[in-house]
């Protein structure tokens, strides 16, 4: 199993010692990073809400509307041009998660519409009195089609979040039951970059005979994915987090998807990955999404696609730590800041950083921020049960910077800098 998914030994931490990520000519391969505005770069450390695009994205997305502009299915050729932008899609994913085929992989909007049409589809699978498992640390994306569950007349019960960014386990265990039927829970919490222990998820699903629904949009930008050795059910992404264009990705098991009763089309496709697929797919973004795992397995090296891309994430997964270490360490000597979730002392965190600062609102810091070109994110960025859970919903949240594979250490000291002088 990933060693981010489960307590790494020591010795991974020398391995982030040795990088090779080269930022200078990864951003080379950006139009948004070459940008100025009054006359200096932007800073971009609001990936976790979004992270920019490479031109090789955008030249897919564009070179599709030049040649293959056309519907699917059909008995010509930019017709098949575009079934062929589906499949190929299909299988650079399958590649990206180390799915079992590409007919495990479907495409929706975004990733909270496909958790919406998940959802319903296992309502009308199980019985009222069944029981939904969720966390208070998870994006509204994967809490609210299951609280919407309670409308069926099943049970929704939360897992709780303590003090320290984490979830509490003993909870969880205690929570997991014989009527447990789904156990839904993020990889990594996009809002303080906790990485859960997704293998306790996994056992306490097993034992209770229930479907394991993973939320991975704040995790797959930054960490390898491998379904198979999860054990998920299903799992969930957003390519607009890894390069990519707006575009949500589902993960089913092979033979799950079958099973639901799922809202579609007589006319459409009553099989996996097609049954939960509605209407006309985004066939442009398509082909971007496509460009973006291909961008991502380009870092790194291999003789196959999915080598390719996990030897990529070794080396995007040390770059950003390193970075994400050199915010948070940077945060912790300044006056008036408080540090919002873990530490850095291991490998077992996701490279966002949240923060308060004291006396300011974290819209007024962010404000004061963007009017140095950096981008930051401030409020609760739809984790809004974990911020009010820890008492900050009302304070306004929190400021939240995010690592990316094009941001470089310094864009984190101009960062500190900034920072500094608002602490004054």
């Amino acid at each position: 199993m990933n060693s981010f998914l489960v307590s790494p030994p020591v010795a991974i931490l020398n391995h982030y010692l040795n990088l090779m990520i080269n930022p200078q000519q990864i951003r080379s391969l950006f139009p948004s990073l070459q940008r100025l505005h009054n006359n200096q770069p932007l800073v971009y450390f609001d990936g976790p809400g979004g992270t920019q695009v490479p031109q090789s994205v955008i030249d897919a997305i564009s070179n599709y509307y030049k040649r293959s502009n056309s519907n699917t299915h059909g008995e010509f050729i930019t017709t098949n041009e575009t079934d062929q932008v589906i499949r190929d899609m299909r299988y650079a994913v399958c590649n990206l998660l180390s799915a079992e085929n590409p007919d495990t992989i479907s495409i929706g909007q975004n990733m909270t519409t496909l958790n919406f049409a998940l959802a319903r589809g296992i309502a009308r699978f199980l019985q009222p009195g069944d029981e939904v498992l969720i966390t208070q640390l998870d994006h509204e994306g994967n809490r609210g089609p299951w609280l919407m569950l309670r409308e069926f007349g099943m049970i929704v019960r939360e897992v709780k979040l303590l003090p320290d960014g984490t979830l509490d386990y003993e909870d969880f265990a205690a929570k997991a039951n014989e009527r447990t039927r789904v156990i839904a829970m993020g990889l990594a919490s996009n809002a303080l970059g906790t990485v859960n222990n997704v293998k306790l998820g996994r056992e306490l699903a097993y034992r209770s005979g229930a479907w394991l629904v993973l939320d991975a949009v704040a995790y797959a930008p930054h960490f390898d994915i491998d379904v198979q050795q999860l054990g998920c059910d299903f799992l969930l992404c957003s390519a607009y987090k890894f390069y990519g264009p707006h575009v949500g990705l589902l993960y089913s098991r092979p033979g799950l998807l079958d099973r639901l009763n799922t809202d579609r089309l007589r006319t459409a496709g009553q099989a996996a990955p097609d049954k939960i697929e509605t209407g006309t797919l985004n066939h442009a973004a398509i082909a971007g999404v496509t460009a973006a795992v291909e961008f991502i397995a380009s870092l790194g090296s291999g003789n196959s696609l999915r080598g390719k891309i996990k030897s990529a994430f070794q080396e995007i997964g040390k770059h950003e730590h390193n970075l994400g270490l050199r915010l948070h360490n940077g945060l912790s000597k300044i006056k008036g800041v408080k540090i919002i979730g873990q530490n850095f002392s291991s490998p077992h965190r996701a490279p966002t950083v949240s923060f308060t600062l004291e006396g300011k609102t974290a819209q007024q810091v962010c404000a004061q921020l963007g009017l140095k070109n950096i981008c930051a994110w401030d409020g609760h960025f739809y984790a809004q049960r974990a911020i009010e859970m820890l008492g900050l919903l009302e304070k306004g949240g929190v400021i939240r910077l995010g690592m990316a594979v094009y941001n470089t250490e310094e864009e984190v000291d101009k960062t500190l800098n900034e920072i500094k002088e608002l602490s004054v």
